[in-house]
């Protein structure tokens, strides 16, 4: 136990990939997102567009699990999942949602909070078409976060979907859709040396303001 905690203790890491200039103030949110994720994708971050995503029911109990960023607007950001999930019960009790991007590869990260709804039909009918047909059986077949016996019990929920759909193209299930963060709060944190890290931050107060207070915080 010694060996492992000294293992923890001992990663001392440095960061030393890039600096956070001021100058990126002038440049609105959205814009400096869409540079980092290219950024990342173009040096091959694992996952570049995994993101955690936290929620919190009527419980009170903060809730986090990955997904995907699927779609980047300008009025916010969208991923998709199953709207019965824990995730989806937990945005129709309090919509007030968190997401957290760490690109190891560049010593990055950025923090989203906002509130989040439900995104276009449209956009959800387009995206699940371009899905794999395993993945779009696969969501008709989970009822996600929903207690199963057994991986069995599940396996065979997908034998049924398939016989169902032989043939024919796969609907978007009507409990499958987007849910589009839009974004009150928004932070790109650059590792630096000695943890003398840069942090620029972007807030407003409401989802459909124009402008964004702009701010560097300790780190």
């Amino acid at each position: 136990m010694k060996e492992f905690l000294d293992i923890l203790r001992n990663d001392h890491t440095d960061f030393d990939k890039g600096t956070l200039d001021d100058r990126l103030k002038n440049i609105s949110p959205m814009e400096l997102f869409k540079k980092w994720y290219q950024e990342a994708f173009e040096q091959q971050c694992i996952s570049p567009n995994a993101m955690t995503v936290s929620t919190v029911g009527k419980n009170l109990m903060p809730s986090s699990r990955v997904v995907y960023l699927k779609e980047l607007l300008e009025e916010g950001l969208v991923f998709y999942t199953n709207y019965e999930s824990k995730k989806g019960k937990d945005i129709a009790e309090n919509p007030q949602i968190s997401a957290i991007f760490y690109w190891e590869c560049l010593s990055r990260q950025i923090r989203v909070q906002g509130k989040v709804e439900k995104a276009p039909e449209f956009m959800a009918d387009d995206y699940f078409a371009s899905r794999p047909r395993g993945s779009q059986l696969g969501a008709w077949a989970s009822k996600q976060s929903d207690v199963i016996a057994d991986r069995a019990e599940l396996e065979q929920e997908l034998k049924k979907v398939e016989k169902r759909f032989e043939k024919q193209e796969v609907p978007r299930p009507p409990f499958w859709g987007g849910y589009l963060i839009r974004p009150t709060y928004i932070e790109f944190w650059q590792g630096r040396p000695s943890r003398l890290h840069d942090r620029i931050c972007f807030e407003r107060e409401d989802v459909k303001a124009d402008s964004w207070k702009v701010s560097r915080r300790n780190p």
